[in-house]
Formats: structure tokens, C-alpha cells, sequence
């Protein structure tokens, strides 16, 4: 089978997605990338896109919607991370939001996610609501999961996307 031209097209906050648009990147032959990048909002020629996000209140960013919304006849593998991870369910449920956005032209060929380390604000915040008396009661579940994500992307990570693109 004739390989054909690829794009890789990705937004990526904190460096995970970036992280798994560079382990695809490096699966696939790079005489056939027509683009490797941040996305800028244009359309690639190349009628096989990666298209990574950031997960933001359960969805792609807002960059990736626009973008995705705009491609029409097009192959598209989805890949993303997002900082409350661990359940296949919701990165599922993620995948499912992001889906909504893209028009019904283009074909979805493979999707990927996984958890992505949070900047550490978001742990600071935590720490912060921890001081009111009425603080939220899951913040300790919040905090842990914080900690556990900040080794991901890991290596285990990286090699189930590996053998997913081997497919």
C-alpha cells in the first residue's frame, strides 16, 4: 500500500500533546509530512491529518474546534491529552465531544489519549480551596490525581500510541 502525505497539526499547553505529536511524527515516513506543527488555523493540503489537543472542560481547546469544524473530506486520526485521566471512559467521553465538532465529510481513522501532567497552578489552587472549612470534598481525590499526572505522557504512554500507529 502507497503511503500517502500526512499532516500533523497539534495544540499543546502544557508540552504532552506535543509530546505524542512527536512519537507519531516519528512513526511515519517524513518524505510524505506536508506540515509538523503548532496549528495556525489553516486548512493542510494533505488530505491525512493527526489533529492533537488539550482537553479543556471536557473538550478540545478552542484552536482544535475551530479547526476541525473547518475540514471537510478528510482523514483524520484524533490524539489528545488531558490532566484528569486514567478512565478510558472519560477519555471516551472527550473523544465523543471533540467528534461532535467535526463535519461528516471527513472519516475518523484512529483516535488516541491520555493523561497530560497540569500546570502547577492548578495544584496550588487546589491547596488554597483546601484552607476554606467548606471546601469541596473531593479536593484530596483532585490533589492526588494532580501528583499522578505529573510524570505523564510516560514512556508506557508513548508505546501504546507506538502500537496503535503499528495497526
Amino acid at each position: 500500500m502507497k503511503q500517502e502525505n500526512y499532516s500533523i497539526v497539534f495544540s499543546s499547553l502544557t508540552g504532552n500533546t506535543k509530546k505524542l505529536a512527536d512519537t507519531i511524527y516519528e512513526m511515519l515516513p517524513k518524505d510524505k509530512c506536508d506540515y509538523f506543527g503548532a496549528n495556525e488555523l489553516k486548512v493542510p493540503q494533505s488530505d491525512l491529518l493527526y489533529i492533537g489537543f488539550w482537553t479543556d472542560k471536557g473538550n478540545a481547546d478552542n484552536k482544535t474546534l475551530e479547526l476541525l469544524s473547518q475540514l471537510k473530506n478528510k482523514k483524520i486520526f484524533l490524539f489528545g491529552t488531558a490532566g484528569f485521566g486514567g478512565s478510558d471512559v472519560y477519555f471516551k467521553k472527550i473523544l465523543g465531544q471533540v467528534k461532535q465538532s467535526i463535519d461528516s465529510s471527513n472519516v475518523i481513522i484512529g483516535e488516541y489519549m491520555c493523561q497530560g501532567k497540569m500546570p502547577q497552578s492548578v495544584r496550588d489552587r487546589y491547596i488554597k480551596m483546601k484552607e476554606n472549612p467548606e471546601h469541596p470534598a473531593n479536593l484530596d481525590v483532585l490533589i492526588k490525581n494532580f501528583d499522578c499526572a505529573l510524570s505523564h505522557p510516560d514512556m508506557k504512554d508513548l508505546e501504546k500510541l507506538k502500537k496503535l500507529m503499528m495497526k
